[in-house]
This record gives structure tokens, C-alpha cells and sequence, in this order.
């Protein structure tokens, strides 16, 4: 949007210095310019003028796979789209296409015969853009079956039956346990299958609406048909209001503009019309094309069809949205990895001690050690997580529906709190896309039309009473050719439809007026001048009497076009000549409103006398026969297209939790530059504005000096790897007059850096970038369906400030996701362990395979999923700590060192120096050979910032720490219950070693004290043991469910004990664990016994206070750490509300 409508030339030549000032936001070493001026510099630290090779490689490091897509994709630019009709004389357009039009009387025109447009249609296919290629539902519920967990389960399941039978008798459990196992597996990918399609469900709702049409000539009639039934040679009538069914060249316009800011970005309207030359200008800046799905917001038009359905602008860039594949949310990696390490060593183990198992103590009887090697599978993998992770994402994910986020991809939830680096559209996202009046100026004061913080001191409040404001109000309001949906309701409550100036005009005049039809009526048009581009202001002659007269004349435009056809001005009500001081103060009113980026309108009238002007004079346009001179100045107003309520707020508190916000944005920069510094996106200095307050030049000015940039969208083809790494080094940044492909581009770079990248958008325009960021975030209600297709998330209210309240969430449901692996992966440790000591001592066996199951999908399940309910720590604890994964100078220079090196084991051609791809053969080989370099294992235990979801301190936490406090107290109360039953451990490993024992027709065995021990003693001993140990497990879990929690406060804290579901979860894990062991028609298959004293419990409750004990230690220990780890204060952020303007909905 250009600041300040006024002389062409003048503008022109703005725009010009502004874009090359904006191009020079970033210094690059190397210019001719720079070095001829180093010699003046001071010394100091400044970027090096001249880098080295290595250098060189370093900064290209990490970006040579995009340069590679880039030369491969032959970068096909926005402006290059396949569309050249625009350029063609408009008198050979009809031989080109083969169609017939008059561009003299349009309306006379032929058009198409309706079986030729039939023929056409038959052969070139509707005008409709080509659905996305959907999987089926099979396809989805396959690969949800086909995770590493799943498939262990299958295994696990085919092999208890395989055991079942060999060995019939001895594995009556196998007949439960495999069920159990497959069921598992399947049960886990339907939960995740029917969550992923309720939720393409309701996308799906959203998206289907009811087919357009237009009007269409054919055989010289006109006619209403369904759009998706044009074909190329249509010609077709557009009016104000309707939405362009298919790329036309206009051939015959009439005050025609259209609304292009979800192709291209600019909120301003674009004006149309025929060029009977042929336009020499980018299809999408060429005067002549109306695009497919663009709104018209004035006017009317006739244009032949030249494209259709995924040959339009917009099907070129839904096919680049196409060609884009959606990254693997950082989430669905990481438990992938620990799915992968778990696996991998639960194989591992099982392998092992199955073969120590059949060479030693067991030799000879294979299904025994083979029933333990399926127990330490069962034990290592935790069933029930991959269940828990779905289910405590959906909740999530249904929280987050509560308060409009629509989430389609279920670990889309997390993948919001892990963002490192937010990249936001401008127009519709940030703005309103709805030109609302801010100030307006009365010739000696300035005033604001709303309250406003970002005004000066003596900038006073709008009132219609104030001198000149109600002639202001009349200009708005008189000088209009706006039109309603209806004009049977409410002022407020009406839909305008106009160009998005005269509409913001006409929305402040009806707020200001108190009946805004019945001023109308008062005062009707007598004659009048429509704006357009060669005059830049548009004229009014009403029938408004006054002291001299009937008739007025009000004019409204650029503010220097006005002001030349005045010769006095408004003061304090006084009509005075306009001289030298009245000058300096419109320039400075004038450049008061222009610097804030505002559009700015100047107002005058004149008071037509009787005597020259009677009522019935016949005004016209062709001889200039009205009043072109002699006005009186009324003042400027100024117009934006304001923030939406809630964005400065909201990009300020994610700023605090550490996530770089950058705009994305076609407009232009000064425009972008004035609405990001409203809104909290930029309050450091660039090098324009810093050399603006000291009066230095731009280029003496250091990059460390400045913390903000605005790079223009033309230089950022040419932009080089060390360019990119000093604009993401920048805290602020402003991309402006970007291209769909710039977009592109930019989340490609940022992503290269190892950012973690979020795209919020509306516009066809940001589809691509919204598919290959991340996480994409469009807008339900003025999104278009490409980006709603695109994206991973959908605002359903169109607030931005949604986001946050989704950053909280996704950092939450991450923080709940760690508890509650956390917690059930505690238990591995006191499954595990067991089993080996019942291999290599050996003892009678702690915990069956069917008792661990019934560990991770019974009580555990419950618990587990009760974490899905939590509650922040503390205050601070989610929105002012970093992402889990900080993008930082070091992290960047590792991952860049990392790939320089990978690019160094690689071969080059020695002409062309490109990288030679390696065989699979030779790719295996240097995965083979990488464990034993020195480099593999630098990389593995290189210092990094970021927290996974499952980290060595998780780990540490579960296995070695919680996971043998647990070991220790189910072995000792184990071992405890046993020495009650007459048993000592040495008594255990001879009974064990012999085989024949602990079995209903067992001999007696005579323990440590001489004693004779029946079979049905034994068995009973047993059955108790295994009971308590299970038990053990379960009340010491229930400790460790709060001692999970902490990490910035005690386990005891008011936050920490206020989940519910937690308790809830408690009890139904121990009724069910009391039913499994008291109930005696379960022993059978289960174990268990009902003889079970309550008096063995206190063991297990003495080691889960010890649980809650080394919590307190834990939270000491680390409590320093973190508060250093705390996001900064942000000196000059503005975190008071943006104050609403209008509520008034509106479509230009």
C-alpha cells in the first residue's frame, strides 16, 4: 500500500527511494560502494569486508540442498507464470482465441457458441482446481498399524501362539497374552486413525460450499452459468461484489478494481482496465488480467476468459503448493527415535539373555527361555504408550477446539510450543484488510478518530463538534459510491461493498452520524467524478443549501492534487487564504500521518453561489463544464488498515517465550515497516532509522549496531548463504514485496538454520509456505480453501491471538507428554530387572509377561492418561522460557560445521564442482564405518540447548534414579514375603536351579531352617510374591506421579496436586489392581493371591516417600540452571491492548 496517494510522478519516485533504502537494509560486504568509503570508517567491529574460502564454505554450509531444489525446480517465479495473453494487441486477442467480442460496445459482443464452449469444455476439462490425492482409508489405517511399536506387539503375539503350540500345557497364558498383544497393536492404530479422520471430517465441513456462478455471453445472450463451466474464449460480465471466476483480460472497464491481497499480499485495491496495445508488464502486474478468485470492490468489467481451473494464477500456485511435501513435525521424529532405542534395545536384551538363558542356567529347555525372551520384549516396550501419546494429544487438541484452533494433524498440538521462529502474513493476519480512519487534521489541529496509544500528546479526540469535523464527516459521507447488502437494518450491522478507501470513509461517517440514510436522502447528488488514476480525486456536487446557495461541491483525493485546487482554507470555522505558514503546517500534518504508514486523503469544498451554479445548471464531465478551482481546504484525514485486536498483545508474549516473530508480507516496506512497529514486532532500530536519529550514513552504521532489518522481496533471489545467516540473526525482521516462491524460500532458510518454523496466512499467496513450514496456520473465515488445504492448523475465528493460547498448549501438552512417558517408563527398571536376576542367579520369576502387560495397559493406563489434564507449574514456567529447541549463534555454527564436513566426504565433479551423490552400497558402508570415527561420536555428545522429548535426563530419571528406587522396594518386599513363607534367597536360587519347584504337584522342599514345605506351599508363596512385587510397582507409581511433576517447585504444591484426573486415575488403577489380586477366579490366569497381608504394602510406601524425597533433591539442584534459562525482559515492548476500531463487517 502506498503511504500517501498523491502525484504520480511524485509517487512513483517515492516508492523508488523507499524500495532502494529497503534493499539496503542489509550491507553487503563487497559493494562498490562500501569499499570505496572503508577508508573513512572508524575502526570497529563490523562484519569482515573480505572472507575467506573456508569462510565462504562455512556460510554455504547447511543451504546447498536448497540451492540444489532451486536449480533443479528451474526456480519458476511468480512473475514467470504461464500466462501471456496480456501482451497481445486487444484487436488480435479474437483470433487468438478464437472467440468473438466488441470491445467498442461490449455488450453487443457474440461470445462462444454454446456447443463450441461445449466442445471446449469437453476438451480442456471444468474450471475447477485439481483436489490434493487423498489416501484411502485403508492406506491411513495401515500406516498408523505400521509403527516400529505396533509391529514389535504383532511379533510378540505370533510368537507367544508359535509357543503355544509347541508347548500347549505349560503356556496356557500364551493363549491371553498373544490376544492381548496383537489387540494392543490394532487397538493402537484405530485410536490414532479415528482421531485423524474426525479431523479431516471437519475440515472437509469447511470446505465444501456452494458452487459459483457468473455471467456469462454466448450466442450474443447473457446468461447465468455454474463458473466451473468456462472455458478459454468466454466472455464474461464482473461487477462489484462478485468474486473473478477465472483469469480474464479485461477488453472494457469502468471504474474497475480488484481486491488482489490474497494472490499478491497488497491490501490495496488494484485498478483494472483494457490495454488496447497489449500490457508489457508481469502477468500479475499487468493492468489488463482480472485473476481467478479475486474480489472485485468497484465497478464493473468485461473480460475474456484466457485461463481456467488449474491453469489460472491460482491453480499455478496451488500446483507449487502441490510440489511441496509437509516436514515431519519435530514431535513424530522424536518418538519415532525413542520407539527406534527402545526396540532396538529391547531386541537386543531379549536376543542376549535369551542365549545366556538356554547356555547356562536353563540348557535344554528352550520354550522356557524362550517365554522369558517375549517377557523382556513385553517388559522393555511400553504398550500402552503409543495410545497415551494419541489420546492425550486429542484432548489437546479438543481443548484447543474450544478456543477456535482447529488442529488437523494431531501432533500439529505440540508442534506450536516448539516453535522457534513465527512467520506472519500481514494483511488479513495481522490487519484487518478493513482501511479504517485514524486521524484527521482540521487545518490547525490534529485529532484521532479512536483511542490510540501510538498518538502524541497534543493529538486531541475526535468530536463532531470540533472546528471543520463536521464538513470532514460530510466529504466521507457525500463524496461515496459505496453500496450495501441491504439498507433494511442497522447502519452497524451492514455489509459495504466499495473500494476499501471510500468504504473505511463511509464506516467512520456512519458511526459519526446519527442516521446515515437520512443525511443521504437530505442532501442528494446532483453531479459527479469518479476517481481514477489520471486525476487521483474524485468529485461531488450536492443539493446542499447554504447562505449563497442550494448547490455544493466536495472534492476528496490526493492530499497535493486537493490542496492545488484550493486558494483558502477552514479556521476555527473562518475561511481564510491559504499562505506560507498554513503550508508548513500541512506539511508537517501531512507527514505526521504519511510516516505511520497511514493513507492519507485531503478534503476540500466549495460553496457553489446561486449565481453562477443555480440548480438546474447543466453540469459535464466531456467540456470540464463544473468547478475545477477555487475550493476551500477542509483538512487531511488518514486511513490504515489497522491491527486486529489482540495482535500487539499477542506477538509481545511470544516474543517473551523466546519465539522470533518475522513478517512475510507483498506490501510495501514502508507500509509493513509502520505496521510492525505498532505492534511489537519491531522496536530496535534498523539502519535507515538508526542513520535518521544520529545523522550518520546508512553504510557507516555496524551490523551489531542495529537489531532490525527490512529486506525487500527483489533482492532475495540474489541473496547468498552469509547474506541469509546476517538477516536471522537480526531479533526484528520485515520481509516486503514478497513473491509466493520469496515465501517459499524463506521458510527453506530459516528451516536450514534449524529453526523450527510456524507460517500464519489467508492468502492463496502463502500456501506453499504454509505446506512446507512446519506447522502451516491459516484463517477459516477469510482464508482461501488452497491455504486451508495446505496448512496443519485453522484459526476459526481468524484471531491471531489464538496463537498464543495454542503456544501455551502445545508447550503444556509437551510438558504432560515428558511426565507421562516419564512416569511410565519408570517402571522398565522394576519389570526389567527382575527377569534377569530370574536368568542369571537365577530366582523364581519376580513378575510374569502377562503381569507386566497388565501393568502397561491396567493401572498404568489410567494414571498416564490423567497427566493429559495438568496444569502449568507455575506462571513462568511455560510463556517465559525458551523453546525446547533455541535456535543460538552456537547451535547454528555446529550444524553448519556439521554439514561442511558431511559435504567434504562426498565427491565433486572436477569441473562443474558439484556434489556426486554415492551408490546405496557406498552410503551403507560410511554408515557402517561411522561409529568408529571420531567425528560420529563428537557430534553425539556435542553441547546443545535443546530439550527432546525423551532426553538423557528422562532417561536418567526413569531407569537409574525413580526406576531402581522402585527395583529396590518391590525386590526387597519380594524377597520379604517369601523369607515370611519359609524361604531365604539362597533357598530361592537352589529351588530355582533345580527346576522342579514352585508348581502345584512339586516335591517338598526343605528351606534354610530344615523346614518341609508342601507343593501348595510353595505355589501359595510364590503367588504372594509375584503379588507383591506387581503391587510394589503400582503404589510406588503412585508417588512418582507428583514427584514427576516437579521441576520448578516441591512435589507438594498447590499446582501440582490440583489435577483431579490424577487422583481419579489413582483410584481406578488400585481397583483394579485390588481386583486382579483379591479375586480368586483370576489367579488362574493372572497369578495372584487373596492371602496377600495389606501389612507388605507399607515397603513399597516407604520407598515411594523416598521417591518424593529425591524429588525435593532434584528441585534444588536444578532450580539455579533454570531460572538462568528465563527469557529477558524486552526493553520498549508495548503490552496495553490495540484499542478496536470497528466492528462493522465489511468486503471490498
Amino acid at each position: 500500500m502506498d503511504a500517501h496517494p498523491s502525484d504520480p510522478e511524485k509517487s512513483f519516485k517515492a516508492d523508488k527511494d523507499v524500495e532502494a533504502i529497503t534493499v539496503r537494509a542489509v550491507a553487503f560486504p563487497g559493494d562498490s560502494d562500501h569499499r570505496r568509503d572503508e577508508k573513512l570508517r572508524p575502526s570497529g567491529v563490523e562484519m569482515k569486508r573480505e572472507m575467506t574460502q573456508e569462510d565462504m564454505r562455512l556460510a554455504a554450509a547447511g543451504y546447498e540442498h536448497l540451492t540444489k531444489d532451486k536449480a533443479a525446480a528451474g526456480e519458476s517465479k511468480f512473475g514467470d507464470v504461464d500466462i501471456t495473453e496480456h501482451s497481445v494487441p486487444i484487436h488480435d486477442v479474437e483470433t487468438l482465441l478464437n472467440t468473438s467480442f466488441d470491445w467498442g460496445n461490449p455488450a453487443q459482443s457474440r461470445g462462444l457458441t454454446v456447443a463450441e464452449a461445449e466442445a471446449r469444455l469437453k476438451r480442456d476439462g471444468p474450471n475447477a482446481l485439481t483436489p490434493p490425492k487423498k489416501k484411502s482409508a485403508f492406506q491411513k489405517y495401515f500406516d498408523c498399524l505400521r509403527s516400529m511399536f505396533n509391529i514389535i506387539l504383532i511379533i510378540s503375539g505370533i510368537l507367544e501362539y508359535i509357543l503355544l503350540g509347541i508347548d500347549f500345557h505349560d503356556n496356557i497364558q500364551n493363549t491371553y497374552l498373544g490376544g492381548i498383544l496383537i489387540a494392543v497393536a490394532f487397538l493402537n492404530a484405530f485410536i490414532e486413525f479415528y482421531q485423524l479422520q474426525k479431523s479431516e471430517a471437519i475440515l472437509a465441513s469447511f470446505l465444501a460450499m456452494i458452487p459459483p456462478s457468473c455471467r456469462v455471453l454466448r450466442d450474443g445472450a447473457l446468461a447465468n452459468v455454474p463458473a466451473a463451466s468456462l472455458v478459454k474464449g468466454d466472455i464474461v460480465l464482473v461487477c462489484v461484489g462478485d468474486k473473478t471466476p477465472a483469469d480474464l483480460l479485461i477488453f472494457a472497464a469502468t471504474d474497475f478494481k480488484v481486491d488482489n491481497s490474497s494472490l499478491t499480499g497488497e491490501s490495496e485495491p488494484q485498478e483494472r482496465g483494457p490495454n488496447y496495445k497489449g500490457s508489457g508488464a508481469r502477468p500479475v502486474e499487468a493492468e489488463n488480467l482480472a485473476f481467478n478468485s479475486t474480489l472485485v470492490v468497484n465497478g464493473e468489467a468485461w473480460g475474456v476468459v484466457v485461463r481456467t481451473g488449474d491453469r489460472t494464477l491460482i491453480g499455478q500456485i496451488a500446483q507449487l503448493t502441490g510440489g511441496e511435501s509437509g516436514n515431519e513435525s519435530p514431535l513424530a521424529v522424536e518418538i519415532s527415535r525413542f520407539v527406534m532405542m527402545v526396540s532396538t534395545i529391547a531386541i537386543i536384551f531379549a536376543v542376549v539373555f535369551l542365549v545366556v538363558g538356554v547356555t547356562t542356567v536353563y540348557k535344554g529347555k528352550a520354550t522356557q527361555t524362550f517365554t522369558f525372551a517375549v517377557s523382556i520384549l513385553v517388559a522393555f516396550v511400553p504398550e500402552g504408550l503409543p495410545s497415551t501419546v494419541t489420546l492425550l494429544l486429542s484432548i489437546a487438541a479438543k481443548r484447543m477446539a474450544a478456543q477456535n484452533v482447529l488442529v488437523k494433524d494431531l501432533q500439529g498440538v505440540e508442534t506450536l510450543g516448539s516453535l522457534t521462529l513465527l512467520a506472519t502474513d500481514k494483511t488479513g493476519t495481522l490487519t484487518r484488510n478493513q482501511m479504517t480512519v485514524s486521524n484527521l487534521w482540521n487545518g490547525d489541529k490534529m485529532f484521532s478518530a479512536f483511542q490510540s496509544n501510538n498518538d502524541e500528546e497534543d493529538t486531541a479526540t475526535f468530536s463532531l463538534d470540533a472546528p471543520g469535523m463536521s464538513e470532514l464527516v460530510a466529504t466521507a459521507a457525500l463524496n461515496s459510491r459505496i453500496k450495501f447488502d441491504r439498507t433494511d437494518v442497522a447502519f452497524a450491522k451492514r455489509e459495504i461493498m466499495g473500494d476499501a478507501t471510500e468504504t473505511g470513509l463511509a464506516r467512520f461517517a456512519g458511526r459519526s452520524l446519527a442516521d446515515y440514510d437520512a443525511y443521504l436522502r437530505e442532501f442528494p447528488k446532483v453531479f459527479e467524478v469518479p476517481f481514477n488514476s489520471m486525476n487521483k480525486w474524485a468529485l461531488v456536487i450536492v443539493n446542499k443549501p447554504h447562505d449563497t446557495g442550494r448547490l455544493a461541491s466536495y472534492i476528496k483525493g490526493a492530499p497535493e492534487r486537493v490542496l492545488a485546487k484550493s486558494t483558502t482554507y477552514m479556521r476555527n470555522g473562518n475561511v481564510v487564504p491559504i499562505d506560507d505558514a498554513f503550508r508548513e503546517s500541512y506539511e508537517s500534518a501531512y507527514n505526521y500521518m504519511a510516516s505511520r504508514g497511514h493513507r492519507v486523503i485531503g478534503c476540500a469544498h466549495y460553496l457553489l453561489p446561486d449565481d453562477k451554479y443555480p440548480v438546474d445548471f447543466a453540469f459535464s464531465k466531456k467540456d470540464v463544464n463544473y468547478p475545477d478551482s477555487g475550493y476551500c481546504f477542509l483538512g487531511l484525514v488518514s486511513l490504515e488498515d489497522p491491527p486486529k485486536h489482540g495482535v500487539r498483545e499477542a506477538i509481545g508474549t511470544l516474543r517473551l517465550a523466546g519465539i522470533k516473530v518475522m513478517m512475510v508480507t507483498g506490501d510495501h516496506p514502508k507500509t509493513a515497516e509502520a505496521i510492525a512497529r505498532k505492534i511489537n514486532l519491531m522496536i530496535g532500530d534498523t539502519k535507515e532509522t538508526l542513520s535518521a536519529k544520529t545523522g550518520r550514513p546508512a553504510r557507516e552504521i555496524y551490523e551489531d549496531e542495529v537489531s532490525a532489518v527490512v529486506v525487500h522481496g527483489d533482492g532475495i533471489d540474489s541473496l547468498e548463504g552469509w547474506q541469509w545467516d546476517l538477516i536471522f540473526s537480526k531479533q526484528e525482521i520485515v520481509f516486503a514485496r514478497t513473491s509466493p516462491q520469496h515465501k517459499l524460500e524463506i521458510v527453506k532458510r530459516a528451516q536450514a538454520l534449524g529453526h523450527i518454523v510456524g507460517v500464519t496466512g489467508d492468502g492463496v499467496n502463502d500456501s506453499p509456505a504454509l505446506k512446507r513450514a512446519d506447522l502451516g496456520i491459516a484463517m477459516n473465515i477469510s482464508g482461501s480453501d488452497v491455504s486451508k488445504e495446505a496448512a496443519n492448523m485453522i484459526l476459526l475465528d481468524d484471531n491471531f491471538a489464538s496463537t498464543v493460547k495454542g503456544v501455551q498448549e502445545g508447550r503444556q501438552i509437551f510438558v504432560n507428554l515428558k511426565r507421562s512417558i516419564q512416569y511410565t517408563i519408570s517402571h522398565t527398571s522394576p519389570e526389567v530387572i527382575p527377569q534377569l536376576l530370574y536368568v542369571i542367579i537365577p530366582i523364581p520369576l519376580p513378575l510374569s509377561a502377562i503381569l507386566i502387560l497388565v501393568i502397561d495397559l491396567g493401572f498404568e493406563l489410567f494414571v498416564a492418561l490423567s497427566f493429559a489434564w495438568d496444569k502449568p507449574e507455575s506462571d513462568d514456567s511455560l510463556m517465559r522460557m525458551p523453546p525446547r529447541k533455541p535456535v543460538s549463534e552456537r547451535s547454528i555454527m555446529n550444524r553448519k560445521r556439521r554439514a561442511l564436513r558431511r559435504s567434504k566426504t562426498l565427491g565433486h565433479d572436477t569441473e562443474t564442482q558439484e556434489t556426486i551423490q554415492p551408490s546405496r552400497w557406498a552410503g551403507l558402508v560410511r554408515v557402517l564405518k561411522a561409529p568408529f570415527t571420531r567425528e560420529f561420536w563428537e557430534d553425539r555428545f556435542e553441547k546443545s540447548d535443546d530439550e527432546t522429548l525423551v532426553d538423557g535426563k528422562v532417561l536418567s530419571y526413569a531407569y537409574l534414579e525413580i526406576g531402581m528406587i522402585e527395583t529396590l522396594g518391590s525386590l526387597l518386599a519380594y524377597f520379604v514375603v517369601f523369607l515370611k513363607k519359609g524361604f531365604s534367597p539362597n533357598d530361592l536360587r537352589k529351588a530355582q536351579k533345580d527346576g522342579n519347584y514352585f508348581k502345584k504337584h512339586s516335591p517338598n522342599f526343605v528351606n534354610y531352617k530344615g523346614q518341609s514345605l508342601s507343593g501348595p506351599q510353595q505355589v501359595e508363596a510364590f503367588a504372594q510374591a509375584q503379588s507383591i512385587v506387581y503391587l510394589s510397582i503400582f503404589l510406588c507409581q503412585c508417588f512418582n506421579v507428583f514427584a514427576v511433576k516437579a521441576r520448578f517447585r516441591f512435589p507438594f504444591g498447590k499446582n501440582i496436586v490440583s489435577n483431579k484426573y490424577n487422583f481419579l486415575g489413582i483410584f481406578a488403577g488400585g481397583a483394579f489392581v485390588m481386583f486382579l489380586i483379591y479375586t480368586p477366579p483370576f489367579h488362574s490366569v493372572f497369578g495372584g493371591s487373596h492371602k496377600l497381608l495389606p501389612l507388605y504394602w507399607l515397603i513399597p510406601i516407604g520407598f515411594g516417600c523416598l521417591i518424593l524425597i529425591w524429588s525435593c533433591i532434584r528441585v534444588l539442584l536444578a532450580r539455579r540452571s533454570i531460572e538462568r534459562t528465563r527469557v529477558k525482559d524486552i526493553k520498549g515492548l508495548m503490552m496495553f491492548p490495540t484499542m478496536r476500531t470497528m466492528s462493522m463487517r465489511s468486503r471490498h
